[in-house]
C-alpha cells in the first residue's frame, strides 16, 4: 500500500473512511477531511492487523488497499466509538 503515493493515500483513504462512517452511521458528525483521516488511518491499522496474519498487503492492488482502508477504518470508528461513550 505504500507504493501508492500520497495521492492514491488520499483517493483511497477519502472513500474509504466515507463508506465507512456510512457503515458506522458517523457520517453526519464528519466532513471530508476527518473522513480522509480516518480512511488513511484506518489503512494503517487495516495493513498492520493482516500483516500479523500474514497476508501480503504490499503487492495486493487498489482494490485490496481499498478494502484494507475499509476494514481498519470500520474499527477505528468502532474504538472511537467506544471510547466516546464512556
Amino acid at each position: 500500500m505504500l507504493g501508492l503515493g500520497i495521492i492514491g493515500w488520499i483517493i483511497i483513504g477519502g472513500i474509504a473512511g466515507w463508506i465507512a462512517s456510512k457503515i458506522m452511521k458517523t457520517d453526519a458528525q464528519q466532513g471530508i477531511l476527518l473522513n480522509i483521516v480516518v480512511g488513511v488511518v484506518g489503512g494503517l491499522i487495516g495493513g498492520f492487523l493482516l500483516s500479523v496474519f500474514g497476508v501480503d498487503v504490499e503487492s495486493a492492488g487498489w482494490w485490496f488497499s481499498f478494502f484494507t482502508c475499509l476494514l481498519g477504518a470500520v474499527i477505528l470508528l468502532f474504538l472511537v466509538r467506544l471510547v466516546v461513550r464512556r
